[in-house]
């Protein structure tokens, strides 16, 4: 199965092509643009096909990134998925800001549990919790920073995403704090979702579309 993963939650604007029978990336574009991504995302899609050499039609899954994130990026990249799922007649997945973070730090760091945890402003943090096979440990939420420090202590857990501090690769200077999603991760894990999955929804955690959160509860085994 072919998949087409696509990023517009945070200051990228990114498409990816995986060939999931095959377990391979065919082809991956990132424009770090911060904003503007409904006039970019076609054009990037589109590359990214040039690049793996397909037609569109060859796509049977799209993966789109929910957020917590951008609430308007969640916005375009959420409906752009929605319809090309419906134009193509496949099924489309939503995939999370916070388990990119959490499998693309366990890919590079194996072997303990790790919180992802984003710079949410406002004294809050987008944060949860995942084990070291990357399975979650706690519902994503908006948490304060004690809550998120205690969340890290209570699993010896490490911790990656912009509320930990890291310095700006040369050249990123602009978007220094700010989380990058990676595109090849994404495709993984959509081609991972089970089928029949329901279909993308923008994950809010604070605002009027969120869910009331109030602390962290770690999941029952």
């Amino acid at each position: 199965m072919i998949v087409l993963a696509i990023d517009t939650a945070g200051v990228d604007c990114s498409a990816a092509l995986y060939d999931g029978a095959a377990g391979k990336v065919l082809s991956a574009v990132t424009e770090t643009i911060g904003k503007g991504h409904a006039e970019r995302l076609m054009a990037v899609i589109d590359q990214a096909l040039a690049a793996a050499n397909l037609q569109l039609a060859a796509v049977g899954r799209i993966a789109v990134v929910v957020g917590p994130g951008s609430f308007t990026g969640i916005r375009v990249g959420v409906a752009a998925a929605r319809g090309l799922a419906l134009a193509l007649g496949v099924g489309s997945v939503g995939v999370t800001t916070l388990e990119v973070l959490a499998r693309s730090h366990l890919a590079g760091h194996p072997g303990r549990p790790v919180v992802a945890a984003m710079d949410a402003k406002r004294n809050e943090v987008y944060a949860q919790a995942f084990s070291a096979e990357g399975f979650p440990l706690s519902e994503p939420a908006a948490l304060s920073p004690e809550e998120v420090s205690r969340l890290i202590a209570s699993l010896s857990a490490a911790a990656t995403g912009s509320w930990v501090e890291h310095s700006p690769a040369k050249g990123e200077a602009a978007f220094e704090g700010r989380d990058r999603f990676d595109i090849a991760m994404v495709a993984r894990i959509g081609a991972e979702k089970p089928e029949g999955a329901d279909r993308p929804k923008p994950l809010y955690l604070r605002g009027p579309d969120a869910k009331p959160q109030t602390g962290f509860a770690l999941a029952r085994e």
